[in-house]
């Protein structure tokens, strides 16, 4: 056991499975379905290119900070592992227990939705999927890849960097098609850009929640630190790399969607890169379903790859079972932790629906986004002799606070929903169920014998930090 015990989990990911498991999870429905719900919430083709280009400066600024985050604290686990080393354990448990129990597995049932969507469209030309259709399909896609990440790192990274690859293309089609329209002199979209305009707290708070969906996953790599090569290094170059190729990206969509669809034709769309494709393309408008369903399902991929990381993380510590901090002896990936994490995204892909999970997904993201951002600022100010290979100046992650502070008000103050409520009684109860099981560590021994069975059935055992 002792020679077991030195195992720990390979730096398998270099410079561009690193880009691509930021970009490639980052581009996955989100562009495709969000422009629509942003449109219906600010009115305008103008404000909604503003909110784009909001959500992009946000995640680049965001994304400096955690490229320091990244380098001063060397460990996999993200904000979690952050929040551990900066505001201590009781909040940090929260994360983990409102994480792992809701917004990665949030996240990954949203994004098996989206992928569904798209691939049984082309089956149901004249009406709507049925619902179960939809959620089965979005099951197996689910499973799909809990083997997938289960199996092998680098097989994983493989199928992100082509799925990567796939998404930039559908994306180029996209915004060479607008640049067509446009040069035929179709700008109709463009005269009077902020006509109609919503203003207020509400929908400029949910716009940005739509758009930011699109852009989740700017953080997945900070998830995986130990298993990134030269991480001082390759953490910040890929954050900058991936995070600006895919803002343009976004912003040259977006002209395109406007530029070949009107805003009542975008509103009334549940599926906009569809109906963009079947007014550019005609009869090969199906190419874009095609594009949307696998961007989707890499973007699925790289969720899964970094979001079983933080509940391994996080058992590595002690705030989850021994069994989840474990990884199997001859493939090295932590597939306890990918197993659980599968089964709890696919109970909340049973209760939810797509719009549902994204709106709390992001209010529980950026509350602990602004904690995590917090930490940053506390390290800044009270440890500022600690090795930092990267550094940003201290006003930048208080610029991001405040909007992350913002985000997680807006909706509440402007039109309050008792769901918001909820969210958050069950967030705080996190500290509810660490106080007598961490701290106190009542029942110790409990899960000991599951623990075994589970280890020898599983054919997995701890692991050491690779620092």
């Amino acid at each position: 056991m002792d020679e077991q015990a030195k195992l720990s989990l390979q730096r398998d990911v270099g410079l561009l499975g690193a880009v691509s498991l930021i970009g490639g999870t980052m581009i996955g429905s989100g562009i495709f379905m969000s422009p629509q719900t942003v449109v219906v919430a600010m009115g305008s083709p103008g404000a909604s290119l503003l909110v784009w280009a909001g959500c992009g400066l946000l995640v680049i600024l965001a994304a400096f900070c955690y490229a320091e985050l990244g380098t001063v604290i060397k460990e996999s686990g993200g904000e979690y592992i952050y929040i551990l080393q900066t505001s201590g354990p009781v909040p940090a448990f929260m994360l983990a227990f409102s994480s792992v129990l809701f917004v990665r597995p949030a996240g990954l049932a949203g994004i098996s939705l989206s992928f569904a969507q798209y691939a049984v469209v082309p089956f149901y030309l004249d009406c709507p999927p049925p619902e179960l259709v939809v959620k089965s399909v979005a099951a197996v896609s689910i499973i799909v890849l809990a083997i997938v990440n289960c199996m092998n790192v680098r097989f994983a990274m493989s199928v992100q960097v082509f799925f990567m690859v796939s998404k930039v293309v559908a994306l180029g089609i996209i915004i060479i098609g607008g640049v067509v329209v446009l040069a035929t002199g179709n700008n109709e979209s463009f005269q009077e850009s902020f006509e109609n305009t919503n203003v207020g707290i509400n929908p400029i708070g949910v716009a940005f929640y739509q758009g930011l969906w699109s852009y989740d996953g700017w953080n997945n790599l900070n998830y995986v630190t130990e298993e990134l090569k030269r991480p001082e290094v390759n953490l910040p170059r890929a954050l900058m790399i991936a995070i600006f190729l895919v803002t343009g990206l976004y912003l040259l969509v977006n002209v395109s969607y406007f530029a070949v669809l009107t805003p009542k034709e975008l509103m009334s769309s549940t599926a906009v890169a569809v109906t963009w494709g079947n007014k550019v393309l005609g009869s090969w408008g199906w190419i874009m379903s095609v594009a949307a369903a696998l961007s989707a399902f890499g973007s699925l991929n790289g969720t899964f790859f970094s979001g079983g990381r933080l509940c391994y993380v996080a058992a590595r510590e002690g705030h989850m079972p021994d069994i989840l901090s474990m990884a199997h002896v001859h493939r090295l990936t932590p597939s306890p932790a990918l197993i659980f994490t599968t089964a709890v995204s696919l109970i909340v892909l049973m209760m939810g629906d797509f719009q549902s999970i994204v709106n709390y997904f992001s209010f529980t993201a950026w509350f602990f986004y602004g904690i995590t951002l917090g930490g940053l600022i506390y390290l800044k100010i009270k440890k500022p002799d600690l090795p930092r290979p990267y550094s940003v100046p201290i006003f930048l992650p208080i610029v991001v606070l405040l909007v992350a502070v913002f985000l997680v008000l807006a909706p509440i103050i402007d039109q309050p929903e008792i769901e918001y409520l909820y969210v958050t009684l069950f967030i705080l109860s996190g500290a509810l169920v660490y106080v007598p099981f961490i701290h106190f560590k009542l029942f110790p021994g409990l899960f000991d014998k599951v623990t075994v069975f589970l280890q020898l059935f599983l054919e997995v055992v701890p692991v050491a930090k690779n620092l």
